[in-house]
């Protein structure tokens, strides 16, 4: 047989050239495709991601970069306005709000986000693990959060701190407690549907243990609604922290956060404002930036299931 002449195979560098078989991408193809995969994230996507990693480089950078020590008073220069040495002015004991609001979101942020990870990593597994086993475990985690789910986790949460005290270790137990019972139903119902797919049941004609199934298949498949569902349970966290600290339940002196902060100002507000706006704008941008990141983390596979 004669042999077919295919230019792109004898001279690869021909067809680098032309664009055919063989052509490696150049570096500036690969960064326009980068760039155009990026256009094509969702809007809030993007808008969120911006926000947060603005709030975690802030946040990350207080040591270094806020102005004074958030527990520094300065009694002569109680509740002075906005200035060239404090940017947002000071509180009822003289110290410096844009400190004191860099350092308690530092504390506000890391309740709220170990807290979820505890929620989502327990309740997530718990969900699969009913999923897959069914019969009186399932049953009884299914009843366990019909009961917690029928009294607000603002509730429970301020039950269980009222009975242990305050302090960063019960608030965070308190708002896990509360908060594993979305992820369990969520986890669940996922696993569910992902059980009745073909290659769930050909993973088990083939003998694979359930440990194998879960951390090879389930919980691949049923990362993304979670991640989403996560992002959006930030800001719920966020809240019910800032909330139970507003109502002396959270973080104890001198250390605040947000919430606290929100507290200590609000006898202030006739003469100065901004002590009961800058925590509460603090806290709605933050967990808005979270929640957006959620909402397109969920729209992206849409529209790619759809492409």
């Amino acid at each position: 047989m004669s042999r077919v002449d295919n230019p792109a195979v004898d001279n690869p560098a021909s067809g680098a050239l032309d664009g055919t078989v063989g052509a490696m991408p150049s570096p500036r193809a690969s960064r326009i495709r980068g760039l155009r995969g990026l256009r094509a994230w969702p809007w809030s996507l993007r808008l969120g991601l911006f926000g947060v990693l603005v709030v975690v480089l802030v946040l990350l950078a207080t040591p270094w970069s806020a102005p004074f020590d958030p527990a520094l008073q300065d009694l002569s220069n109680r509740l002075a306005p906005p200035s060239g040495a404090h940017w947002l002015g000071t509180d009822q004991l003289g110290r410096d709000v844009l400190s004191r609001l860099m350092w308690g979101g530092r504390f506000s942020a890391a309740i709220a986000a170990i807290t979820l990870s505890i929620s989502a990593v327990f309740g997530t597994l718990l969900g699969i693990v009913c999923a897959r086993t069914k019969g009186a475990l399932d049953e009884f985690v299914m009843r366990v959060s019909d009961v917690l789910l029928a009294f607000p986790e603002m509730i429970v949460a301020m039950f269980l701190v009222s009975i242990l005290g305050a302090g960063y270790g019960t608030l965070i137990l308190a708002l896990a407690v509360a908060g594993w019972t979305p992820f369990a139903r969520l986890a669940r119902a996922l696993a569910l549907e992902i059980n009745s797919r073909d290659f769930i049941e050909a993973a088990e004609s083939l003998g694979f243990s359930r440990t194998f199934i879960i951390l090879r298949h389930l919980l691949p498949n049923a990362f993304s609604p979670l991640l989403a569902h996560a992002s959006v349970r930030f800001g719920h966290t966020l809240i019910t922290v800032g909330a139970l600290s507003f109502l002396g339940l959270g973080v104890a002196p001198p250390d605040s956060d947000w919430g606290s902060m929100l507290a200590d100002g609000l006898p202030y507000m006739s003469r100065a404002a901004g002590l009961v706006i800058y925590p509460g704008l603090a806290i709605f941008l933050t967990a808005l930036a979270v929640t957006l990141t959620g909402r397109g983390i969920n729209v992206r596979p849409r529209r790619q299931g759809r492409g």
